[in-house]
């Protein structure tokens, strides 16, 4: 028993080892890295999409921010980072895809879908408009859902 106890204690203590090692930096330049880090919160994840390159944990993701590292040493300005990465994955990856016929309804969507939403409204309060008003309930009727309420029917 002694001895299975050293054995786990052992085993523990690689698995620690393991884990554990010197935080290395991203960048030997940490302007690069800034400037990195800059691009990529405005370039999407084309794999997680709903997160931006700088947050991704994704294996892909890792792989481009090398890749645009690689091109900044290269001295690509970030103005010809996004072009490359836009022609190699198109307008998504970007956050703000340029206002072009193919993003029209991206970028006029939730206008279309407010005046859609607006014409829906009145045309339904206009229908409610035209249909004839309910008469009041007199007397009677008052009388006699009382007595269904209280179990009183004829």
């Amino acid at each position: 028993m002694r001895r299975g106890a050293w054995f786990l204690l052992g085993l523990a203590l690689l698995a620690m080892e393991a884990v554990a090692g010197e935080a290395r930096p991203n960048a030997d330049d940490p302007v690069l890295e800034a400037r990195l880090m800059g691009l990529a919160a405005d370039l999407r994840c084309v794999v997680c999409q709903n997160e931006s390159l700088a947050e991704s944990r994704a294996p892909l993701a890792q792989d481009l921010r090398e890749e645009v590292r690689d091109l900044m040493r290269q001295g690509k300005t970030d103005a010809e980072v996004v072009e490359y990465l836009t022609l190699r994955y198109g307008d998504f990856v970007l956050y703000r895809p340029p206002f072009k016929p193919e993003t029209y309804l991206l970028w006029l969507g939730p206008a279309l879908f407010l005046v859609i939403g607006g014409l829906a409204w009145v045309i339904a309060t206009r229908r409610r408009r035209a249909l004839p008003a309910t008469d009041r309930l007199d007397a009677e009727d008052l009388r006699k859902a009382a007595e269904l309420l209280r179990g009183e029917s004829k």
